[in-house]
């Protein structure tokens, strides 16, 4: 049973949720023991209710799960756990996460609760809306990157995100999610429609067209905010432009397993660890920030 809810928990996306130190990096933070904890306080919580979020998505998708080539294998779409089993864990999850956000601050707390809001709207109802559907999982991330800094609020009360930085994470998110549309599309193909209603709304051109929109827009958004005075002034030197290449890159290379392998666009989080030139160049990109800012 343990293993099961585990497995319904779905902790290989927990990667998404490294969106909450994103405060602590770039707010020049890393060293600070203090700040330190609560960002990973800050990701510990976000992870429960991300965990409560996919087992509340799963109670609700269980009927059309079971007609999916891949989901049909998830333990509450083949039986293998216990529907009141994970609906009291997802439970104990929100709401102990909830409750350990707001020990932390107010301002986290709000952030936390808004994001556990967005996730039950998008299970019971923004799913069903085209569009509405991959732009609400591009704000969730949005509401992350708002934590990694509202986590902070207590010892660090000055510290913010640059409202560039914020527009560029909703692109990013919004390109994975509109990647991972279409993956869906092609893999169930004429039967995409019954597994979820809204899949026969985004036919491949459609979304190829979206993917290109969004991929700019990412790039740019992000350029934008290495050379904004507000960042140019926090970090001491406009030379944070030198990371763009690396975001550039990142953004190519996963548009090519996308198109050419199909490894990236299913699970995202996974291409980030197993495909070994996209997981270096994160690395590397996160050094050479580290360096800008702390060097």
């Amino acid at each position: 049973m343990l293993r099961n809810l585990l497995a319904t928990m779905r902790p290989d996306q927990w990667t998404k949720n490294l969106v909450l130190f994103a405060g602590l990096l770039f707010a020049g933070g890393l060293g600070n023991a203090e700040l330190m904890r609560l960002s990973l306080s800050g990701f510990l919580v976000f992870c429960l209710l991300s965990s409560a979020s996919y087992i509340l998505n799963d109670l609700a998708d269980m009927r059309r799960d079971r007609e999916h080539p891949e989901k049909r294998l998830r333990p509450l779409a083949s039986g293998e756990l216990a529907v009141g089993v994970a609906a009291a864990a997802g439970l104990v999850m929100a709401t102990g996460a909830l409750v350990w956000a707001y020990s932390i601050h107010p301002s986290f707390g709000h952030s936390a609760a808004a994001y556990l809001g967005l996730n039950v709207l998008y299970s019971l109802a923004l799913r069903k809306m085209v569009i509405l559907d991959v732009m609400s999982i591009a704000i969730g991330f949005v509401l992350r990157a708002v934590g990694s800094v509202e986590v902070l609020r207590g010892p660090a009360p000055g510290t913010e995100l640059s409202p560039w930085l914020l527009v560029c994470t909703f692109f990013l998110a919004l390109f994975l999610a509109l990647a991972k549309r279409r993956h869906e599309v092609m893999l169930l193909g004429s039967a995409a429609a019954g597994h979820r209603p809204t899949l026969s709304a985004y036919p491949p051109a459609l979304i190829d067209s979206l993917i290109g929109v969004v991929t700019a827009s990412t790039v740019v958004s992000y350029a934008i905010y290495t050379i904004w005075p507000g960042t140019v002034d926090k970090v001491g030197s406009a030379n944070l432009v030198y990371t763009v290449p690396f975001v550039v890159y990142g953004v190519l290379r996963y548009l090519y397993l996308m198109y050419t392998t199909d490894a990236g666009g299913g699970k995202p989080s996974r291409a980030l660890v197993t495909d070994t030139p996209l997981a270096v160049n994160i690395v590397l990109w996160i050094a050479v920030v580290a360096v800008v800012i702390y060097v």
